[in-house]
């Protein structure tokens, strides 16, 4: 399978749909991996994937079955699958890896076609983050997710979808600057001795030369659909 193809998506927001967002998205995903069943080395969701994610011993969204039995095909045709943890999404568990065989990671390295590459999702990389890298750590910590959980999975989806529409509502007008992910990345890269960085999170695709090598931003899979493609050692943007 080394000599396939592998691909990146980040930024689907799986379980809502915002004005302005891709009519079945989710489906269109779902055929997009469907055909790469046996042909693609690796698959990597960059992040994000879904909208909200949280596991409870007993309840798993079953509104992304599809998506689930997909994952599990892929898995089996001999196709690596792996979830980044996005700022959407980080509290992903057990669930993927024990049930689907689909590798879960804060950050990951591997190396595939002459290039060592990292990937990560973005989040909390610009300055004026100050404020939800703190929220990051008190929601994340062992003691919020367990009173999380005990709450009803009804409602905590509800919470979490009004949390995501006000975020989403108050970061509609922050500017974006591309150099502070530049310089992360490119920090990111000489400490792993890597020479590609791939990440999601400002769901602004592009392609960027820095002197450790090339980054990658996926763009996203909600207002648009992009996606990432390396083949034969090159790198490009894609829409399906």
């Amino acid at each position: 399978m080394q000599n396939f193809p592998a691909y990146f998506i980040s930024d689907a927001h799986l379980g809502v749909n915002p004005p302005g967002a891709i009519e079945s998205r989710e489906e269109t995903l779902v055929r997009f991996l469907e055909a790469l069943k046996g042909k693609a080395s690796h698959v990597f969701f960059v992040g994000d994937l879904f909208e909200f994610w949280y596991e409870y011993r007993h309840y798993v969204a079953r509104k992304h079955f599809p998506l689930y039995r997909i994952l599990g095909d892929l898995v089996d045709s001999g196709v690596s699958v792996h979830l980044i943890r996005g700022n959407h999404d980080f509290a992903l568990d057990d669930f993927f890896p024990k049930e689907l065989g689909v590798q879960v990671h804060s950050s990951f390295v591997f190396e595939t076609q002459g290039h060592r590459i990292y990937l990560m999702h973005g989040d909390g990389i610009p300055k004026s983050d100050r404020g939800y890298r703190l929220a990051r750590k008190l929601i994340d910590a062992k003691w919020a997710r367990f009173l999380f959980r005990k709450i009803h999975p009804d409602l905590g989806m509800d919470i979490a979808q009004f949390v995501g529409r006000n975020s989403r509502k108050a970061g509609a007008s922050r500017e974006i600057q591309i150099e502070e992910y530049l310089a992360a990345a490119s920090k990111k890269m000489r400490e792993n001795h890597c020479d590609i960085c791939v990440h999601g999170h400002h769901h602004i695709p592009g392609i960027w030369q820095v002197p450790e090598g090339t980054v990658v931003s996926t763009g996203q899979w909600l207002f648009s659909l992009h996606y990432a493609k390396l083949e034969n050692g090159k790198i490009e943007l894609l829409t399906p």
